[in-house]
């Protein structure tokens, strides 16, 4: 049974009396069946690992020794931590996240303090700007593991190539062929990293292979001569 009726000049409305309409129930999601196969997989390499948590529950930790890495209990946390420590600090995070989210305010953090360390080193300051590329480096490498690994690939590689260069400047030519080093297993195809090195090799009184490094640089970028 319905009927209409005004409520005020120029407005009224019908509605209905009869039964109470009983809300429908939503209908739980059955998760679909474990594949017997691939859950004999897991289960053959399964190992259990006694361990502990830190205090805010978001580590884990050998249980013998309290380490996060751990060679006599064969453990190795520092990942898994990694990752919960970045979950646990952006609880409004999206689980995953879009794969072309790049974290903005690391990418200021790392640029900045890298150009702070291209200002003392233009100034002659250059202990001073080693520990600033070293700072802006541990920024790179410190990127969630979801994100373009391209980005701190770049970002990485330009920041250990300045400490290369101020490593040079510095004498301490050791360091700056180790930074050199990485720079290339980090970005082969980048010339910058093969004539750093042979700078550094200069430096150690290695002309031979400072001549292959600038060999190998040029065949990398015959352009940059």
């Amino acid at each position: 049974m319905s009927h209409s009726h005004s409520h005020a000049p120029g407005e009224s409305h019908s509605h209905s009396h009869g039964p109470p309409q009983t809300p429908q129930t939503p209908q739980a999601i059955t998760a679909p069946p474990p594949d017997p196969a691939l859950q004999a997989l897991i289960e053959a390499d399964f190992r259990p690992v006694p361990l502990s948590l830190s205090d805010d529950k978001h580590n884990a930790r050998c249980s013998a020794h309290g380490l996060e890495k751990c060679e006599p209990c064969d453990v190795d946390f520092v990942n898994l931590n990694r990752l919960s420590t970045l979950l646990a600090n952006n609880p409004n995070l999206l689980c995953p996240p879009p794969a072309q989210i790049v974290t903005q305010k690391l990418t200021q953090m790392v640029t900045s303090t890298k150009d702070e360390g291209n200002t003392l080193f233009r100034s002659g300051a250059h202990l001073p700007a080693l520990n600033r590329y070293t700072a802006a480096a541990n920024f790179a490498v410190n990127r969630p593991p979801w994100e373009n690994n391209n980005v701190m690939r770049e970002e990485l590689s330009t920041v250990l190539s300045n400490r290369a260069a101020a490593f040079a400047e510095a004498g301490d030519f050791v360091s700056a062929l180790a930074d050199a080093d990485a720079v290339i297993q980090i970005r082969k195809p980048w010339s910058k990293g093969h004539f750093r090195k042979a700078k550094a090799l200069v430096g150690l009184h290695r002309y031979h292979d400072a001549a292959d490094a600038i060999r190998l640089g040029l065949a990398n970028d015959p352009d940059n001569v």
